[in-house]
C-alpha cells in the first residue's frame, strides 16, 4: 500500500475541508493518506447534515471565529486548541468500521509515545443510540458524547472523530484536544439557558485535553511527530512526505 503524508499547518475552515475532500478525489487504489493541520482561525464545524440554526453565527463572526460543514457526520465542533488529522484510505481490504478501529488504535499509540502518562487513553466500548441522542440537548455539540471505538482518557473524552465513504474511499477526520477552548461551543450554540447549562457541565465532566491532563504546554510538533509514528507502527507503513505547508500563503 502507497502511503502518503502531509502537514498543512494553520489553515481556514474552507481549506481544511475542501483539502480533504480533494484528497479524497486525488486518491488512488491501495492507498493511505494522513494530514495533520490547525485552525486560523478558530472554526466551528457543523456536521453534514446539521442545521445552521443551530449556531449564533452573528455572535461567533462578531468574536472573530470561523464556521464551515464537514463532509463527515456528526454535531458540531468548536475547532481552537487542538491537532486535526484526517485520513484517507482506498483499500478494498478494510472495512469503514475496522478502518474507524484501527486509526484510532494508532491515535492511541501516538498519544503514549508523546508521552507515558497518556498511555491510560483508550477506546471507548459504549455504544450510542443516534437516533434518540439526536433528539437530546446535549446532541449539539460533537463532544457531548463518545462513540463507540473513540479515544477516551479517565472516561472523559480526548479525540473526536468522524467518518464516510465517498466512493471507493473513506474519509476519516478527528480532533486531538490540546486545550480545554473546545468547551466554549456552548457559547455558540442556541439553547434555552437552561439547557445551556446542562451541557455546559456534560463538556466540563465528560471531556479531556492534553494540557490540563498533563499539567503543561503541548509541544505541536513533537505531538505531531509522536502520531506519526503511531500510524507508521500501527499499519506497518514508512510515509512518503507529500506536502508540507505551513503557512497561510495559499488559502
Amino acid at each position: 500500500m502507497q502511503a502518503f503524508f502531509l502537514d498543512s499547518g494553520a489553515r481556514t475552515g474552507r481549506y481544511n475541508m475542501d483539502r480533504d475532500l480533494e484528497l479524497v478525489a486525488g486518491s488512488v487504489d491501495d492507498s493511505f493518506t494522513l494530514r495533520f493541520y490547525t485552525w486560523e482561525p478558530y472554526c466551528v464545524s457543523l456536521g453534514a447534515n446539521q442545521a445552521e440554526s443551530d449556531i449564533d453565527t452573528a455572535k461567533l463572526f462578531a468574536d472573530g471565529f470561523d464556521l464551515v460543514r464537514r463532509p463527515t457526520g456528526g454535531r458540531a465542533v468548536f475547532h481552537s486548541e487542538e491537532l486535526t488529522y484526517s485520513v484517507v484510505i482506498r483499500s478494498g481490504n478494510r472495512s469503514p468500521k475496522e478502518a474507524y478501529t484501527a486509526i484510532n488504535e494508532a491515535l492511541l499509540m501516538g498519544l503514549g509515545i508523546y508521552d507515558p502518562r497518556l498511555s491510560d487513553a483508550g477506546l471507548s466500548g459504549e455504544d450510542v443510540k443516534f437516533r434518540e441522542h439526536y433528539r437530546s440537548v446535549q446532541s449539539a455539540a460533537c463532544f457531548s458524547v463518545p462513540a463507540r471505538s473513540e479515544v477516551k482518557i479517565d472516561g472523559r473524552k480526548l479525540i473526536g472523530s468522524a467518518q464516510r465513504r465517498i466512493g471507493q474511499a473513506i474519509l476519516q477526520h478527528g480532533s486531538i484536544n490540546t486545550g480545554p477552548f473546545h468547551k466554549r461551543i456552548a457559547d455558540y450554540l442556541i439553547l434555552p439557558e437552561k439547557e445551556k447549562e446542562c451541557l455546559i457541565e456534560l463538556l466540563e465532566s465528560g471531556t479531556a485535553d492534553i494540557r490540563t491532563i498533563l499539567g503543561s504546554e503541548v509541544d505541536l510538533n513533537r505531538l505531531k511527530t509522536a502520531i506519526l509514528k503511531g500510524f507508521e507502527l500501527k499499519f506497518c507503513m514508512d510515509f512518503s512526505f507529500l506536502e508540507m505547508m505551513t503557512d497561510l500563503n495559499k488559502i
